[in-house]
């Protein structure tokens, strides 16, 4: 469980990552969420890494990693 702060700053930080996403791609919206927190969970609290992170989710796949 998260502080209100905290969960503030990932909101914000999600809001932010995803302001070109439209809501209705919640599948997406979703995938950036869960990186995000994964992210949050492992210590990486500043703004930068999350944000991070969740660009990092938009990242198309590749076979090669």
């Amino acid at each position: 469980m998260f502080s209100a702060e905290t969960t503030a700053l990932l909101r914000a930080v999600l809001e932010e990552v995803c302001e070109e996403i439209p809501v209705s791609e919640v599948g997406v919206r979703t995938h950036v969420a869960s990186k995000i927190l994964e992210a949050a969970a492992k210590g990486q609290r500043s703004t930068d890494a999350l944000r991070t992170a969740g660009r990092k989710a938009l990242e198309p796949p590749t076979r090669w990693r």
